[in-house]
């Protein structure tokens, strides 16, 4: 079945009266909170069911993706610079990968998407109104998934997996603590304070990050099912 893409603001103006059977699902949650297992997992379930799919997510533009990670190694990026860049490599993955895909008919999963550069931006400064204009070319997904951590669980999580904390998962650019670990959880806590805010603006399913990972795909499944189910049945209505 195919539909016109919604958008969060004016979108994007030579896109009016295409067509788009494809969905977009996002997962979304902070750095350690399982979204790409479950993006993973999802993507060899969604193909056994005979699904096509594209997933993505950030800096993984061609265009800008390498620049935005050899620019972060300097430590040195202004807040708004960071944010344009990642909103330029969003744009860029827009156009080139995600929208194709959706005329296409793909399923595409999203490891993150707008919300995550929004709450880095409004924790950094940004108004909240200049970034909705800002990302006002974005699609509006089909279904959001976000994956709920406490900050001390996401601590623990980023040793065990990178044996250190990241300068910039830990908001050092923006001095709220000379100590890199107290800085890392206000950081975390004023990210998470911005996703719950999300969640209900943006109509995010908020999830249990901190239950089984298995318990969470069969959560995540269930609802993707169900859509499908109804999406199946409105175009055989029709």
């Amino acid at each position: 079945m195919e539909k016109q893409l919604t958008f969060y603001g004016q979108g994007l103006p030579y896109l009016k009266g295409h067509e788009y059977s494809g969905i977009l699902i996002v997962i979304e949650g902070a750095d350690c909170s399982g979204r790409s297992w479950q993006v993973k997992e999802l993507r060899t379930w969604l193909e056994r069911s005979g699904h096509a799919v594209l997933d993505t997510g950030l800096r993984r533009s061609g265009l800008i993706g390498d620049a935005i990670l050899e620019a972060k190694q300097g430590n040195t990026l202004g807040k708004r610079t960071l944010g344009m860049l990642y909103a330029t490599d969003f744009a860029d993955q827009l156009e080139n990968k995600i929208l194709p895909a959706l005329r296409a008919g793909f399923v595409v999963l999203a490891d993150r998407y707008i919300f995550t550069l929004m709450a880095r931006d409004l924790v950094r400064g940004a108004s909240k109104d200049w970034l909705r204009k800002l990302f006002g070319f974005a699609p509006i997904p089909h279904l959001i998934f976000y994956l709920q951590v406490d900050p001390q669980v996401l601590l623990y999580r980023s040793f065990e997996k990178y044996g250190f904390l990241d300068y910039w998962e830990s908001g050092m650019d923006i001095c709220l603590s000379g100590d890199i670990f107290e800085s890392f959880q206000i950081y975390q806590s004023l990210l998470a304070r911005q996703y719950d805010q999300m969640a209900e603006e943006f109509n995010f399913t908020v999830l249990d990050g901190q239950e089984s990972p298995l318990i969470i795909q069969k959560n995540i499944r269930r609802d993707i099912q169900r859509f499908l189910e109804e999406r199946r049945l409105e175009t055989d209505v029709k």
